[in-house]
């Protein structure tokens, strides 16, 4: 075993990456990319046969459902949906409850939820691995398959600039964290009233000492991304915001990734959505389908990181 991977050794959930080091973070990049060749050239081997992942659904899913099942089946596990509407988790039975039935007879458990305090709870009374698939303060998993499509792509992390243009949401969160863990520059642009906390951001920055920089530009995108390397985006407004969709469609007028905002940015500027992507509104086709997008790389390596982050988990690392 490399001594990098021996990082890895006694992982027990992996809820938000600052319970991580640095070095485990990067650690468990090389440790996807290596598993994404190996499974590019059909070498997988069957690591999680016989194991079981609980999914736990609270919100709709495409990327996460899709990535989770296949890497479970890429491994030789098997993996089940448990939707709100089968469990009712926290009305029909309590999270503590659901928690101690599901890990008695389930490997691994991964929630995709709204209070962040379902996944905490659901690590603390579980017994067995519990993945932090999204919840509305967080959302690791989408940080480290993003900031692993820009190792792949650049080489490297270190000293790099991330521009988030967009609300300071759970992504955005999770991307400072790892960004600062990595010694990668991020800058959030967004309009007023939808910062990150200065909390977080000090947090962040204590982290990354003077490794990099960790900042908020409010009101201007085009002087976040004039040094970025990587310009990010997201939706404006996610699962249960709907009732603001018109209202922050107004202020984020200005905030669009387009292609006088891409032209703002370094020549060698790649262009990352967490998807969905709403076309036309927090980026444009041309630069979407354009040659600096790296979005479909980016959720195809949901699958990746996810499927080596479960393996690390449930079987440790091989």
């Amino acid at each position: 075993m490399k001594p990098a991977i021996k990082l890895l050794s006694g992982l027990k959930n992996f809820i938000c990456t600052s319970q991580l080091s640095g070095e485990q973070v990067y650690a468990m990049l090389q440790y996807a990319i290596a598993q994404k060749a190996q499974a590019k050239a059909g070498r997988l081997a069957p690591t999680l046969s016989r194991k079981t992942l609980a999914m736990i659904f609270e919100k709709p899913s495409l990327r996460t459902r899709v990535s989770f099942e296949v890497g479970m089946s890429q491994l030789g596990g098997h993996a089940i949906n448990l939707d709100q509407k089968d469990i009712g988790i926290g009305k029909r039975e309590s999270v503590e409850d659901v928690a101690r039935v599901v890990g008695r007879m389930c490997d691994v458990i991964m929630a995709r939820t709204f209070a962040q305090k379902t996944v905490d709870k659901l690590a603390q009374y579980s017994g067995v691995p519990v993945i932090n698939g999204l919840t509305d303060y967080l959302h690791p998993c989408q940080a480290m398959a993003d900031v692993m499509t820009v190792l792949e792509h650049f080489g490297k992390v270190s000293g790099l600039t991330l521009a988030f243009i967009g609300d300071g949401n759970n992504v955005a969160r999770s991307l400072a964290m790892v960004c600062a863990q990595l010694g990668m520059n991020f800058v959030l642009a967004c309009p007023p009233k939808y910062e990150l906390e200065r909390s977080w951001l000090d947090r962040c920055q204590e982290i990354a000492g003077d490794q990099a920089k960790i900042e908020m530009i409010v009101g201007d995108a085009k002087k976040a991304v004039s040094c970025a390397q990587v310009l990010y985006t997201d939706t404006w407004v996610s699962m249960g915001q709907e009732a603001e969709k018109a209202q922050r469609i107004q202020e984020f007028a200005g905030f669009q990734v387009n292609e006088e905002l891409l032209a703002a940015a370094p020549k060698e500027a790649i262009v990352l959505h967490c998807l969905p992507a709403y076309r036309g509104t927090e980026i444009t086709d041309v630069v979407m389908d354009g040659p600096q997008s790296r979005v479909f790389e980016e959720a195809e390596n949901r699958l990746h990181f996810q499927r080596a982050l479960t393996e690390l988990l449930v079987a440790g690392p091989q």
